[in-house]
């Protein structure tokens, strides 16, 4: 499969939902910067393998989630048109904790309460 890794300039505009940007065959070719609300596709679309994208935090993170059906644990996506992402996607470092959905291409935060 060839990599579909150049993007196109309208991708880079940013009034976009979270959608898929581009496909790559491996990992190692998802590009260094990806548009914002935008993922890459590790693998193929009837075999995908990872998606991969930067964390809506804005603070510098990449998530890659496992969505391969033979490996464990893993996400499902849905990616005809806007990006759908379950379970939700719960990225800890440190002091910092990004808890979210992701769901028809618009992030919904969790907000943690806090117990007393």
């Amino acid at each position: 499969m060839a990599d579909m890794t150049k993007i196109s300039w309208w991708q880079w505009l940013p009034f976009f939902r979270w959608r898929i940007v581009t496909v790559v065959d491996s990992a190692d070719n998802v590009p260094e910067r990806l548009p914002r609300n935008g993922a890459a596709l590790v693998g193929d679309r009837a075999h995908p393998k990872w998606i991969v994208f930067d964390c809506p935090c804005r603070r510098g993170h990449r998530i890659m989630l496992n969505i391969d059906k033979a490996r464990s644990p893993r996400w499902s996506t849905t990616s005809q048109g806007l990006l759908s992402i379950s379970p939700s996607v719960d990225y800890q470092h440190l002091a910092r904790r990004c808890h979210y959905f992701i769901t028809r291409g618009r992030i919904k935060w969790v907000h943690e309460s806090k117990k007393t």
